[in-house]
């Protein structure tokens, strides 16, 4: 083995071990071998595929639903003025909404490439209710859930590889991404973030939750797949609720009538 290829081992080792011994800047306990310059590598790399393939995601064009776009962007300001976002200035927080309306799902790449499905805008009754969802969907991307996930998911050599800036590692990883599914501590980490998150704003901060009640409403008939995976929606419902109480949030500010204003302006 060249001397090289053994430093870069050394090194990477050495940071599984002091990682995955310690707490992270979040509180959680892990490690997680990309740098933020790969998060947002990564999350790049996977904006061009989904833009690239209109086919299976027919994104909404921001020119011509520019006041749809403008809605949710600023929603999302005000979840980053909050100050509670780490990496706010870091990422780029770009959202992006997919048309398709039989799809209940929102997701985040890492880098902070957000995407939202109109199915799921749809569902939602008011903007304190998506102000949850994006909220939970930005906790995933400033708790670098994704390249925390691969760091587990894939063999040392396939991560030395990327480490080392193998075009073709990269490109792989890239690829699994797309329809990665987080771990049920990965949920319940985004849904308390979610919560901190809309606290010191107006906003209903368990607003997150609603989703979950209007699922569990339905019976089960619309439960999306993905949510198999997923903690019970029972029990996201009460944690939603908890964390709010324990937290002390005070908003409790709907903007229904802003919102339907807005779902009218959606093909």
């Amino acid at each position: 083995m060249k001397k090289s290829n053994i430093l870069v081992m050394f090194v990477a080792l050495m940071i599984i071990f002091s990682c995955g011994t310690s707490k992270n800047k979040s509180g959680d306990k892990g490690f997680n071998l990309f740098t933020l310059d790969q998060d947002k590598e990564f999350g790049a790399q996977l904006a061009a595929e989904i833009d690239g393939n209109p086919a299976q995601y027919p994104l909404l064009d921001s020119v011509q639903y520019r006041s749809v776009y403008d809605y949710v962007y600023k929603v999302r300001d005000k979840i980053l003025a909050t100050g509670n976002v780490k990496y706010k200035d870091e990422f780029s927080w770009r959202l992006r909404i997919i048309q398709d309306d039989s799809t209940l799902n929102a997701f985040a790449a890492p880098g902070g490439y957000i995407y939202i499905y109109t199915g799921i805008l749809k569902f939602l009754d008011s903007e304190d209710q998506f102000a949850g969802i994006l909220g939970h969907e930005i906790a995933h991307a400033d708790l670098r859930h994704s390249t925390r996930s691969m760091t587990k998911m894939y063999g040392i050599q396939v991560l030395l590889d990327v480490l080392a800036g193998d075009r073709a590692a990269i490109k792989q990883m890239t690829a699994g991404l797309i329809g990665l599914k987080f771990s049920r501590k990965h949920e319940s980490q985004a849904d308390a973030k979610s919560v901190d998150y809309l606290c010191p704003l107006d906003y209903n901060a368990n607003a997150g939750g609603a989703f979950f009640e209007k699922i569990t409403a339905l019976g089960g008939s619309r439960t999306p797949e993905f949510l198999s995976t997923h903690p019970d929606p029972g029990d996201r419902i009460e944690n939603f609720q908890n964390m709010a109480i324990v937290n002390g949030c005070q908003g409790t500010k709907t903007y229904e009538t802003e919102y339907k204003a807005m779902l009218a302006k959606l093909p």
